[in-house]
């Protein structure tokens, strides 16, 4: 469980439609994330916007609708991040991983 103080936010940014195995690369991330007993994670889809490629994708193009913007995020320790950051570069893959200091003033619970 996340207690109040210091931590890190780790942002995951995504494709919608990217698939690992199989499996979506959101659903294969946030269920690792829930195996690994992380505090909670948020997955946001985004209605537009363009990544390294520069291409615009918005949810009014038929053909773009599918590759829209995915991000996950989630709070943790510092040490609980670095250990499954390994797992999230392999998840991930095309994805941009971001991770900045915060700090927690009032945990959930």
């Amino acid at each position: 469980m996340l207690i109040p103080g210091k931590a890190v936010k780790v942002s995951i940014y995504l494709t919608d439609g990217a698939s690992h195995h199989g499996e979506s690369v959101c659903s294969s991330i946030l269920n690792f994330l829930f195996q690994s007993s992380v505090s909670g994670a948020t997955a946001l889809k985004g209605f537009a916007g363009f990544g390294s490629d520069h291409h615009l994708h918005t949810s009014t193009s038929i053909f773009l609708a599918d590759r829209l913007p995915v991000k996950i995020e989630f709070i943790e320790t510092r040490e609980k991040a670095d250990e499954l950051m390994p797992k999230l570069i392999e998840l991930a893959r095309t994805g941009m991983i971001e991770m900045q200091e915060t700090t927690v003033v009032k945990a959930a619970g």
